[in-house]
């Protein structure tokens, strides 16, 4: 009886410490938000213009995450390519696919350089698609089918509110790309910060492969944010990265990207002090603002460690 009642004991305190690490930590993203929609007013940022999702890794065995609209779905530029990433190396673990030296070419430029042709590649040999002209309403009805796939396997882990169907181009998609994208674009790919930064979080804990794959994904996803970047994105010291600038010690995975109206960034940053989380950022029409990201990376990084 005694020793029923000390686990009693044991599991409200550790779920009363549970709760108040949560409330904590969504202040602070809250914070973050507020801070970000304050400083950029003058420019018009809306909140439905920002999405954060934080997730505090100091524990990973216990991660706590808080968010501001992270379930919306949004546009989600070169992030996208994270999704695949994850993809290729499942369907090479099952044998879905065959490692090729063209295909870990295409990894490679897609995550390091952001490469949008490299995406296609990669998206066609997940899928067993090619893109070309319009199809007859049947054939397009089975090539949607299998393009399907890695939404399929997304929603098969417990993903919910994404579309990760589409290319990625530069310009406008022709024939199918363009047909299956829907007439007003409603098939677009879509994600939510929130799982976005749980993508980044299995990746980072090794929950969402093994660690021979999990090694090499980290590889890619590794940024210098104090050298000089050759991808177009400037993932390294373009978005989380600008708020490392001047910072000792700090460590930062990511990947990132831009179009005429969005800037996305998801990062895995560990601190010289222990600390360690995963950030997604999402904006929205506001492009050229390029410290909105940043501006929420410092008050994360700064107000961290008073979330206990």
């Amino acid at each position: 009886m005694i020793k029923s009642l000390i686990v009693l004991v044991a599991v409200l305190i550790f779920s009363a410490s549970a709760t108040a690490q949560q409330s904590s930590l969504q202040d602070l993203v809250n914070r973050a938000a507020k801070t970000t929609l304050d400083r950029f007013a003058d420019k018009k940022l809306q909140e439905n213009e920002l999405s954060v999702t934080l997730i505090d890794l100091r524990d990973a065995k216990r991660p706590v995450t808080a968010s501001f609209r992270g379930n919306e779905r949004v546009y989600p530029a070169s992030v996208v390519k994270l999704f695949y990433l994850v993809a290729t190396h499942h369907w090479l673990e099952d044998k879905k696919i065959e490692q090729t030296p063209e295909l870990t070419r295409a990894v490679h430029d897609m995550i390091v350089d952001s490469s949008n042709e490299a995406t296609q590649y990669v998206l066609d040999v997940l899928t067993h698609t090619t893109g070309g002209y319009e199809l007859p309403p049947k054939e397009m009805e089975e090539w949607q089918y299998q393009r399907n796939a890695v939404n399929r396997y997304f929603s098969s882990l417990g993903y919910t509110n994404i579309n990760v169907n589409q290319k990625t181009f530069c310009e406008d998609a022709y024939g199918r790309e363009r047909v299956s994208r829907g007439p007003n674009g409603e098939n677009r790919n879509k994600l939510t910060t929130d799982a976005t930064a749980r993508l980044m979080m299995e990746i980072v804990t090794g929950k969402i492969a093994n660690p021979a794959r999990t090694a090499a994904m980290m590889e890619l996803l590794k940024r210098d944010y104090t050298g000089q970047s050759s991808d177009t994105d400037d993932q390294g010291h373009g978005f989380t990265g600008i708020a490392l600038q001047g910072r000792e010690g700090f460590r930062l995975w990511s990947k990132a990207g831009w179009t005429s109206t969005t800037l996305h960034d998801v990062a895995y940053v560990e601190m010289p002090d222990g600390g360690k989380f995963v950030l997604a950022t999402f904006t929205s029409n506001h492009s050229n603002d390029r410290e909105i990201i940043p501006t929420v990376a410092r008050v994360v990084i700064e107000g961290l460690k008073d979330v206990k």
